[in-house]
């Protein structure tokens, strides 16, 4: 009995404790929102979150029933009207707060946000100082300007430019993000040249100033990084001064194209100023949803009345703020039903000022909701609505948009894949694992309707012309110094330059600035450390590209090729009187003799049936035969040969005697002018190994090689400051105060020895280097120096300049360099002399075939004619040799008629 009583008691408590759990579900859901409502923003966004709380409310499968309600609050660009507005949607209890579209207020509101442990979503604050570490509640469902950054140095980079001018608004926003362009153009070895902020309320006035400033600086690419603004006035004051011409470049962040988005009509004249600018657009993937969104954005803009506004990007962020916003509260209600706050102490002790901080409570449920927030992944109007572990969108992807008489999509740019003409979405798995190698952008106007990419530098608009420093050499003034009793400098380096700044397409100005005494060579280190320190805009001379140099300058590219060598005193080779047998060896010597003998026998045998020439007494055909075969050398034979053999073997034997005689030539001659060192160095291991004193030049970079890299005692190196110095330590030796040797560079080598010919080189130079003209580290000018220096080479001009200056007496280093002649060995011509064999050899065979075959049938046609004859086997051998002789002794025409009269004898038998 008390079973049947308990059992309904039980089941009627259990229904109770259900309908009461269920009447805690909230009825309305407040969120807050808080954005500067007349804003090229704001008022996208105020109509774009509104449509979604619309949506949100007409899907009873979204928050169980409850009614979500927006309650928003204008912020009026101000930090301070936003804070207040802030406190006042916490007041009403909200769970979150969307919003603000500005990067400074967010940065207050999240102080606020984490106190109260209510989650802030913003659609719009890009500052990517706004992170996850410092403020847990801070979500955001747009770009960090991290990425965005990034798209922008990736851009500077592609188009290879070196440095830019940013132009930034003052505030966390302007500022955070241009300092985030400086780290991604670090990364490239690129930089910013100058930052020039605006004030956050910036007039006309403000912008000229900061262009004029502007001009002053070399560079001609601007980054500009603003708030949305649609009266165009910077670009409006950038056309007044002229400086969207084709000299320029622009590049602008996403507020261009918000702004131009967000315009209901522009017209011809608006985009006419903005002609050639380049700028980034959030990315938002085309889908069936986005289209029906934008098909009902117009009548939602008529019912608000705000006719002016339409669609952007954040508005479509505001939008699927909402949306995440409203998924995730409904999940926390499903999982947790109530939604519940309490006070918080601290608040409640200041409770004694009149400011109302006790109605302030903290959302129980704040780190839940947070959690439910990190969880997102849907598809919105923006695409993938997914938070990294910034709480930031995880996909990074931008527009790349140029304007001309409209507005262009020119490329896509992504995180992942870099640049390209397909839409991220569209890019397959594959090639983005290798579009990073691949980059590309469609055509581009420019400024000034130019299709050329810009060069992006000037030379600075400050008046001030570049100073250059020129090394004012005491020694080798050909190269460069300084004339007397004027500023001017001269010589072969200074020509280089002058003839290379005509080539530059622009104007240089420019003065030389000697640097040096005069007295003694200058230290060409301290030199190059003076364009590093900025003292000089660059250096031009002599000026040896070495490594520690271009650690600290940038170098043009070399227009003289340079290394170390050694000089010594040389000697000429002794006379003789048989100098003239050294270009062959024994062997070839020999085989040479032997191949005229074995010619003059073989033509002798070919020719002598049917030339005349080489028929005769013998003591005539034997003289006839050598000199045959010797006149050949000089092409003075009176002889000619008449048979084919004769002649196909002649052919063969003439192209021998060409290519030998050829070569015997050059090697005599070789010989004949061969130097040969009065010294034991045979090079630079001998030199170190040894203990003699070293010679080098004042100012060069020999000393550092020789003390740093060959690890040679200092007091071994010898300073020496001019030519005669050079001549004077090298007459007197090691053993009587002078040097062994001289190492200095090859350029001033060569130039010595055209004066000394009693020095020379020996071996071949022990380093490879250039001379190049030194710059400032990043300077555009030394990439237009160094194209303008490989024009010169391929024209023939750099060659010029040289022999006007060292050529007038014979270019210097001709004559001076000679390796050491080798013999001609018969290795080297054996194939031809091979070749040669075996032609004679057949031709040989193919005749004494020939007579063989003549012989026997004159022989058959005797023993018809006659009785064979009782004669010994001996004495018949020796009878056919004698007579076969004598068959060939016989003129070729005696045989034939011999073999016609016998022909005719047979046919009347």
């Amino acid at each position: 009995m008390k079973h049947f009583v308990f059992l309904p008691v039980m089941v009627f408590i259990w229904i109770f404790l259900t309908v009461s759990v269920d009447s805690q579900s909230p009825a309305v859901v407040n969120i807050g929102a808080i954005f500067t409502y007349n804003s090229v923003i704001g008022r996208a966004a105020k109509i774009a979150m509104e449509a979604a709380v619309s949506d949100v409310n007409k899907n009873p499968k979204i928050l169980n029933g409850a009614e979500l309600k927006l309650l928003t609050v204008d912020a009026n660009c101000s930090v301070f009207l936003g804070a207040i507005g802030a406190f006042q949607v916490l007041e009403k209890g909200v769970v979150a707060i969307i919003g603000p579209q500005s990067s400074a207020i967010a940065h207050m509101i999240s102080e606020i946000a984490n106190g109260l442990q209510v989650p802030l979503i913003s659609y719009a604050a890009t500052d990517p100082t706004l992170s996850a570490l410092q403020f847990p509640f801070f979500f955001r469902t747009t770009q960090s300007d991290l990425y965005q950054m990034a798209a922008m140095a990736n851009l500077i980079d592609f188009y290879g430019w070196k440095e830019v001018i940013a132009i930034f608004v003052d505030d966390d926003y302007g500022r955070n993000g241009i300092s985030a362009l400086g780290g991604e153009l670090d990364k490239r070895a690129l930089k910013i040249a100058q930052k020039f902020p605006l004030p956050i309320h910036f007039d006309l006035n403000n912008i000229t100033d900061t262009l004029n400033k502007s001009k002053l600086m070399g560079s001609r690419v601007y980054v500009v990084h603003l708030n949305p603004d649609p009266k165009m006035r910077f670009f409006t004051i950038a056309q007044k001064l002229q400086m969207m011409t084709s000299n320029y470049v622009w590049l602008a962040t996403d507020w261009l194209s918000t702004t131009l988005d967000s315009s209901s009509s522009l017209s011809k004249t608006s985009l006419h100023i903005l002609q050639g600018v380049v700028g980034l657009r959030q990315h938002t993937p085309e889908s069936s949803q986005k289209r029906d969104f934008l098909s009902r954005w117009r009548k939602m803009v008529d019912e608000e009345g705000s006719a002016s506004s339409e669609l952007n990007t954040y508005g479509l962020s505001a939008y699927d703020t909402v949306l995440t916003v409203a998924h995730s509260i409904d999940k926390f209600i499903k999982e947790h039903r109530n939604i519940t706050f309490s006070f918080d102490d601290g608040l409640l002790k200041m409770n004694s000022t009149k400011v109302q901080l006790s109605k302030l409570r903290v959302f129980d449920g704040g780190s839940l909701l947070r959690g439910k927030l990190l969880k997102t992944n849907f598809t919105g109007l923006t695409g993938q609505v997914q938070f990294n572990e910034d709480q930031s969108m995880v996909s990074g992807s931008y527009d790349v948009i140029n304007i001309d008489d409209q507005i262009a999509v020119v490329g896509y740019w992504s995180n992942s894949s870099g640049f390209s003409i397909l839409a991220p979405e569209n890019l397959k798995s594959e090639e983005n694992n290798n579009s990073h190698l691949d980059q590309k952008l469609k055509n581009v106007t420019w400024p000034g309707g130019s299709k050329e990419r810009p060069r992006g530098w000037v030379i600075a608009d400050d008046e001030r012309p570049l100073r250059i420093g020129v090394p004012y050499r005491a020694s080798f003034v050909d190269f460069a110094t300084k004339l007397n009793n004027s500023h001017k400098m001269r010589g072969y380096c200074i020509d280089v330059f002058l003839e290379a700044r005509k080539l530059v397409p622009y104007y240089v100005p420019y003065i030389f600035e000697p640097f040096g005494d005069g007295h003694s060579n200058p230290s060409y280190n301290d030199l190059v450390q003076k364009v590093e320190d900025e003292v000089f805009d660059a250096a031009v001379g002599d000026i040896a590209i070495v490594t520690n140099r271009t650690k600290i300058v940038d170098f043009s590219q070399p227009y003289a090729t340079t290394g170390l060598v050694i000089v010594a005193p040389v000697r000429n080779s002794k006379s003789s009187a048989w100098v003239f047998l050294k270009p062959f060896t024994v062997e070839m010597w020999c085989v040479t003799a032997a191949s005229f003998i074995m010619i003059a026998v073989v033509i002798w045998i070919l020719e002598h049936r049917v030339n005349d020439d080489f028929r005769g007494p013998p003591k005539r055909q034997l003289v006839t035969m050598f000199l045959f075969s010797f006149s050949t050398l000089f092409k003075t034979n009176q002889e000619k040969t008449v048979s084919p053999l004769g002649r196909m073997v002649m052919v063969v034997w003439l192209f021998l005697l060409m290519v030998v005689t050829a070569s015997y030539t050059a090697s005599l001659t070789s010989i004949l002018t061969v130097q040969q060192l009065s010294s034991p160095i045979t090079g630079i291991e001998s030199l170190v190994a040894s203990n003699w004193p070293i010679g080098y030049q004042v100012g060069s970079f020999s000393y550092s090689y020789l003390a740093d890299t060959q690890n040679i005692a200092r007091s071994r190196l010898i300073p020496l400051g001019s030519p005669e110095e050079f001549a004077r330590a090298l007459q007197q030796g090691p053993t009587n105060g002078g040097v062994a040797a001289i190492i200095d560079e090859l350029t001033y080598v060569e130039l010595f020895l055209s004066k000394h010919s009693e020095f020379g080189i020996i071996g071949q130079p022990f380093t490879k280097s250039g001379w190049g003209f030194a710059f400032k580290r990043n300077s555009p000018l030394a990439i237009d120096i160094s194209t303008a220096i490989l024009k010169l080479s391929e024209n023939g001009e750099l060659q010029r300049i040289r022999e006007r200056w060292f050529c007038k007496k014979g270019c210097p280093g001709e004559g001076n360099r000679h390796a050491e002649p080798n013999q001609l060995h018969l290795i080297s011509f054996w194939g031809l002399y091979l070749l040669c064999g075996i032609f004679t050899i057949g031709a040989l065979l193919a005749f004494l075939l020939r007579m063989i075959c003549q012989f026997a049938r004159y022989k058959q046609q005797q023993r018809e004619s006659s009785h064979p004859s009782s004669v010994s086997s001996n004495a018949h051998c020796s009878h056919v040799i004698s007579s076969f002789l004598n068959f060939i002794d016989e003129r070729e025409e005696a045989i034939k008629k011999m073999f016609q009269h016998d022909n005719r004898q047979e046919q009347i038998r």
